[in-house]
């Protein structure tokens, strides 16, 4: 299969991890017989120093003529003065509408070699979980280009006010819900739906959406929560969420919190897709093979750009490098591959292979090594399959 993929290395520590994960899906291209053709491709800070601007318009029609896009986080202290428009993350934004990738997927697992790593009690982990043992596994779908990030924003004449605005039509609403449901009727059937729903009427709207669409789905259990308390449960007892729905905004800051009861941010990938995921591999033909057409999706890892580590050969190249699985798994439709990368990703932990933000917490032998060797570690365990 030949895949066509954008790169976007990005700023900081961008292009360190994205080449590690380039790297590993070029072994696994020559394992199942794939090739990936990249296009690398400004975006970010790197594009405001050469054109002035965080996203050229011929990077993103490069971007439209790929599969899909493996991007690297955008921003730096040395950008932080720009106006907003010329920001970096401007350039992000500009990049999800202008491909319209509505639905983020955000998974968060407690990996069994990195358990030590979750500051919670086995107690918590356990409180609500499937099975009554210590662990969680959430997925949290994002509405990704509506909300107060695209809404109005400005400033009064003296500078003395700002405001931005959160805005949402039923169809935005709409489709991200029936991604949630889409996505949970291949885990455990649980979908929660967060807002803020006693103080926003927006969120209001969104409660009015899901009452209506969860009627389509009596098979999949629908609550609804506030997000303070959502963002305390999240802490009180992870393991009771399955699926998590919610706005643009309150995806982003629940996300990251999850992110740290796994470990390590560096440890956590991200879809964006154009369209409802179907699910792994339901897209094949009875005889396996994958013959549908590649969809496009942004594919990126949600730590920031960490400038305090760029060059230093720290940072974790993890969530890059599963971030690709999850292209090969929704883009191209290469469940088994994907599965492989993942594999891999666990067998490298397994060996006892540690970048500094996940070491010390697996009570047995350490290896701290670098990015470089972290990659290194994922590429050996692929190519043996152990």
């Amino acid at each position: 299969m030949n895949c066509s993929v954008a790169v976007i290395p990005g700023d900081g520590i961008g292009p360190e991890v994205i080449g590690q994960a380039v790297e590993v899906l070029d072994a696994l291209g020559d394992k199942f017989g794939h090739v990936f053709h990249y296009a690398e491709l400004p975006a970010g800070g790197r594009a405001i120093d050469a054109a002035g601007t965080p996203l050229p318009p011929e990077t993103l029609e490069a971007v439209k003529q790929c599969h899909a896009l493996l991007l690297g986080a955008l921003g730096g202290p040395q950008w932080d003065g720009l106006p907003g428009h010329l920001r970096p993350e401007r350039g992000l934004l500009d990049l999800r509408s202008g491909l319209g990738v509505f639905v983020n997927l955000r998974p968060a697992a407690l990996l069994p070699q990195l358990a030590a790593a979750c500051p919670l009690k086995d107690e918590v982990l356990a409180a609500g979980s499937a099975d009554g043992k210590p662990g969680f596994d959430l997925l949290i779908v994002r509405e990704l280009t509506g909300g107060i990030y695209f809404g109005d924003r400005g400033r009064s004449e003296d500078g003395a006010s700002a405001f931005d605005t959160e805005r949402y039509s039923r169809l935005e609403i709409e489709r991200v819900l029936r991604a949630g449901y889409a996505a949970a009727a291949g885990r455990r059937k649980k979908l929660c739906v967060v807002d803020k729903a006693n103080v926003l009427e927006s969120s209001r709207l969104w409660r009015e959406a899901a009452a209506e669409i969860a009627k389509e789905h009596p098979d999949i259990e629908t609550s609804f929560l506030y997000v303070d308390n959502c963002a305390m449960q999240l802490i009180r007892a992870p393991g009771q969420f399955d699926v998590i729905v919610t706005s643009n905004m309150f995806g982003d800051i629940l996300s990251d919190e999850a992110s740290v009861l796994t470990g390590s941010i560096g440890m956590l990938p991200s879809a964006s897709l154009a369209g409802i995921p179907t699910g792994a591999g339901k897209r094949r033909g009875a005889g396996g093979s994958a013959g549908a057409e590649p969809v496009m999706g942004i594919y990126e890892p949600i730590h920031g750009s960490a400038p305090d580590l760029t060059g230093t050969d720290r940072a974790n190249p993890l969530a890059a490098i599963l971030s690709a699985a999850m292209m090969l798994r929704y883009s191209f439709d290469l469940e088994p591959e994907a599965a492989a990368l993942e594999a891999a990703v666990r067998a490298a932990l397994d060996a006892g292979f540690r970048t500094p933000d996940i070491a010390g917490h697996s009570g047995g032998p350490e290896q701290i090594v670098g990015t470089g060797e972290m990659g290194a570690a994922v590429l050996k365990a692929l190519e043996t399959g152990e």
